[in-house]
């Protein structure tokens, strides 16, 4: 596995960024290590929030939530999935898949970090791998808060077509990202949020890209999404819900009503697994696919409100 690697001033200049971060090596998976860029803020002795982002983002995502959760007493940690923002990035597009992901992200947050009892924040990706994650080591999550983001699932024992062809309203898109002469993950913002992205946010996004190879990460995660019934996330997936539909710790799901990727996403999870019974969900007014974006101050509202102080 060859991998590529972002210069290390890249983000030097990205405004309202965390400076409390550094960088943890976890196994490839082929002899080789892997070093994974990640925020680590606040008391390491504190309960810990884990952020997890999803494409075409990286943990600059989070930067808002990020300071909320240190003011109210947490270690908040919001790693770099491999492939996006400053974590190294496997430079084939065969290297990555969803359990390559939640591999390293197992690797990086049980193992490296040993962190128990987490609080997971999913977003987009990030709620695939982070629901994965709880469904494999339900001990390891205390609960969860899930935006803009769903687990696909998939009877498996109902016979796959004899011609198998990507379909679903997100085939044409992963064509396109399949097909572009050049992947540049910062221009889909326009895509993903309702209101303009000012400057600073669109340099944010673009800052751990200056060389056209660095966004092979982003783009294989569009080859990914679940746009075909042969896709292999699907027995994985079928596994963490089988878990889920028993998880009974809390779960709250945040929404906006503009989201275009993933606006019903909450109700498998709201339906399906026990913790989320009677809690205050939330659909927010005026944000895209990037509510943390479009109305950051709302969604950390309603993010802090219910995590509470870490006291």
């Amino acid at each position: 596995m060859k991998i590529l690697r972002s210069p290390a001033h890249a983000i030097d200049e990205v405004v309202g960024y965390p400076t409390e971060r550094r960088y943890v090596e976890v196994p490839a998976g082929d002899g080789q290590m892997l070093r994974i860029h990640l925020v680590d803020a606040g008391n390491q002795d504190a309960p810990a929030v884990v952020f997890l982002h999803g494409n075409p983002s990286w943990s600059f995502l989070w930067r808002h939530q990020i300071v909320a959760a240190v003011e109210a007493g947490y270690r908040a940690v919001a790693p770099d999935l491999v492939g996006m923002g400053m974590s190294d990035k496997p430079s084939e597009m065969h290297d990555y898949s969803v359990a390559a992901h939640v591999e390293w992200m197992r690797a990086l947050l049980f193992e490296a970090l040993g962190l128990s009892d987490v609080t997971f924040v999913l977003h987009d990706w990030g709620g695939i791998i982070g629901m994965r994650l709880a469904g494999d080591h339900p001990d390891r999550v205390g609960r969860m808060v899930i935006s803009n983001t769903g687990l696909p699932r998939r009877d498996m024992e109902e016979p796959l077509p004899e011609i198998i062809e990507a379909s679903g309203p997100l085939a044409s898109f992963q064509a396109f990202a399949a097909a572009a002469p050049k992947w540049e993950p910062w221009t889909l913002l326009p895509m993903v949020m309702v209101t303009d992205p000012t400057s600073e946010v669109q340099c944010g996004y673009e800052a751990p890209y200056p060389d056209p190879s660095l966004t092979i990460g982003s783009r294989a995660f569009t080859q990914l999404l679940p746009t075909r019934p042969d896709n292999p996330m699907y027995p994985g997936n079928n596994a963490a819900w089988a878990v889920l539909e028993t998880f009974t710790k809390p779960v709250l799901t945040i929404f906006s009503d503009k989201d275009s990727v993933a606006p019903d996403g909450w109700k498998p999870i709201v339906a399906g697994i026990p913790g989320a019974a009677g809690q205050p969900h939330v659909i927010l007014e005026g944000g895209g696919h990037f509510l943390t974006e479009d109305i950051p101050d709302a969604y950390t509202e309603h993010l802090i409100d219910w995590l509470g102080s870490a006291s």
